[in-house]
């Protein structure tokens, strides 16, 4: 039985979603404040650091105050800290959220993937010290995934995990960890057997971030941000209680930790406001870089603010659309990357008419600009790569949806460590 579904097999009776509304609705109102898009948008870029750890504290808060109201976790079983009820009654939810501040940077990925994968795969033990504290907004998580020689081959980790009695040493690097600087625990992929195939020798482990045997690195962007990190792993002392899942058996773990990033802000295990998703902001951009240069009137600059609104819709009901078919049984959960693909194509569709409509201004602007620093040029592929790229999708549709035959590969069935790899970048 998939996630998805096993959360809503508690034997309580549910909550009718029309009471759950009204409950929702009048606490949110009492309780949260009222914001502005352009406030849930807030500029990583331009923040200072003093400033993005105040916003993450008062998220912290604000998800302790949502548990506390029974509004945390929804689709989490009660065992866990979760409310055990359904899908419909998280977009309910996340409905009743429109315009009032919320955890948003609590979502992803520490919701999803991370507390997914831990609810499918941990340990009872597991599950009951980690799930009820990530849904008070103790416990920030991050994915350790992706490495700086890897790119999007997730499989092909070097990060290595050597047992030593009832613990295991961790060595390497991860990279691309969004806020890890500010989080607090992490869901490590590493490689404990290089004599089998890539896939066949890897292990999930989570372990805490902030101690002397990791060192955190901020990177910082053509735009300026500084939010993704880049870890540095020197004999990190694993407990084997703190492996998720079967020795040499990550990979089992892995594909469905990839379902979960793919659907992220789609996922039912995430709080999210309806039209607060990435790709409804840049579509907002667009309107809003029409309507501060007088343009809108404009025929042609209306089919572009058109162009942007239709691909938000369209893609907010194909998520929408894959999410249920995968709940009800009628789509496999692969199927997820059918959302991954179109959101990621039209996030940089959408950067680039957010361009179109900007002219001669979009190639720069001062500080006082807020509209069209909203929009980076240099950074609109952004959205094809981050959370496994398009091209990673396209080639999950072909084989695991569409059962067309798989690309060749040169490294089936071959032990990792006779894979050819290139020469190491010299610094």
């Amino acid at each position: 039985m998939s996630t998805l579904r096993a959360e809503q097999t508690e034997e309580a009776p549910l909550e009718d979603l029309d009471s759950f509304r009204e409950r929702a609705r009048t606490w949110i109102g009492a309780n949260l404040r009222q914001v502005t898009m352009e406030e849930l948008r807030w500029d990583r870029a331009n923040v200072d650091e003093e400033t993005e750890l105040a916003r993450i504290g008062r998220e912290r808060e604000i998800q302790r105050m949502l548990f506390d109201a029974g509004l945390a976790g929804i689709c989490f079983p009660r065992a866990y800290g979760g409310q055990g009820l359904t899908p419909a009654h998280q977009r309910v939810l996340n409905e009743e959220l429109v315009g009032y501040e919320y955890p948003r940077m609590l979502q992803v990925p520490t919701l999803s993937p991370c507390a997914a994968v831990i609810l499918e795969f941990g340990t009872e033990e597991q599950k009951l010290r980690h799930l009820p504290a990530i849904l008070k907004g103790e416990e920030l998580w991050m994915q350790f995934l992706s490495e700086p020689s890897g790119g999007s081959d997730v499989a092909g980790a070097l990060t290595t995990a050597v047992r030593d009695g009832d613990q295991w040493v961790l060595n390497g690097s991860k990279v691309w960890t969004t806020g890890a600087w500010w989080s607090d625990w992490g869901l490590c992929l590493a490689r404990t057997n290089w004599d089998v195939p890539k896939h066949r020798g890897l292990t999930v482990f989570m372990l805490p971030i902030h101690q002397p045997a990791i060192e955190v690195h901020r990177i910082e962007m053509l735009n300026g941000s500084r939010e993704f990190c880049q870890e540095f792993m020197t004999d990190v002392l694993v407990p084997d209680t703190d492996r998720v899942g079967a020795v040499d058996d990550g990979w089992s773990v892995g594909v469905r930790w990839m379902f979960h990033e793919r659907m992220l802000h789609n996922s039912p295990f995430v709080t999210e406001a309806v039209g607060a998703k990435h790709s409804s902001m840049y579509a907002k951009v667009v309107h809003d870089m029409a309507v501060a240069r007088g343009t809108l009137g404009d025929p042609t600059v209306r089919d572009l603010v058109g162009e942007a609104r239709m691909l938000e819709l369209v893609g907010d009901l194909l998520s929408q659309r894959v999410t249920e078919s995968i709940t009800t049984g009628r789509m496999s959960d692969q199927a997820a990357a059918l959302v991954r693909l179109f959101k990621g194509s039209a996030q940089t569709r959408i950067s680039t008419l957010a361009f179109d409509v900007s002219g001669s201004e979009g190639a720069a602007w001062d500080d006082d600009n807020v509209v069209l620093s909203a929009v980076n040029f240099l950074m609109r592929q952004a959205g094809s790569i981050g959370g496994g790229t398009t091209e990673m999708a396209r080639n999950v549709i072909s084989e695991r949806v569409l059962n067309m035959p798989r690309e060749r590969r040169l490294d089936k069935d071959v032990a990792f460590r006779d894979v050819p790899r290139g020469r190491p970048s010299q610094s």
